[in-house]
């Protein structure tokens, strides 16, 4: 009976074995699902372009004088040196005076600075059809007391650029 037992139960325990069977292997996960990538382009970056600007300076005369200052002449020399640069500028030079005098002298005088700023500029070797000239006499101050810092700040020539 004994040896009837221990066939029992190593018959039990192989038929265990086989019914369990051996433990299956889980297979590794599937490896992520990547989303095709659109190759990356970087563009260049382009900072935009800055146009260089003319930027002519006011001259200054003295009272009653159309002729240019020695002080002056230098400005006058930047504001020539730029339209060469700028060749397709063309500009207006306008003469002002100050308050004193007539109404009929101070255009006058106004028109004749801003002939003297243009024969400057011409022998300078701007072409004189580039420029062209009016006068504001005492019209247009850009100071209105009544002394000689503010009469000094009127008797000048301004640069309008022509469009």
């Amino acid at each position: 009976m004994r040896k009837n037992s221990v066939v029992l139960i190593v018959a039990f325990l192989v038929l265990a074995v086989f019914i369990t069977g051996c433990p299956k292997k889980t297979p590794p996960p599937p490896p992520p699902v990547v989303a095709p990538t659109q190759p990356v382009i970087e563009e260049p970056v382009v900072e935009p372009k800055i146009e260089p600007k003319i930027e002519l300076r006011t001259v200054y005369f003295d009272y009653d004088k159309y002729n240019i200052r020695a002080d002056q002449s230098a400005r006058l020399t930047d504001n020539a040196e730029q339209l060469m640069k700028f060749s397709n500028v063309n500009i207006i030079v306008e003469g002002h005076c100050d308050e004193r005098g007539t109404e009929e002298y101070n255009m006058a005088l106004g028109e004749k600075r801003a002939r003297a700023v243009l024969n400057f500029l011409s022998e300078y070797g701007i072409a004189a059809t580039r420029i062209s000239t009016r006068s504001f006499g005492e019209e247009r101050p850009v100071c209105k007391e009544t002394d000689d810092n503010c009469y000094q700040l009127n008797r000048r020539c301004e640069f309008i650029e022509v469009k």
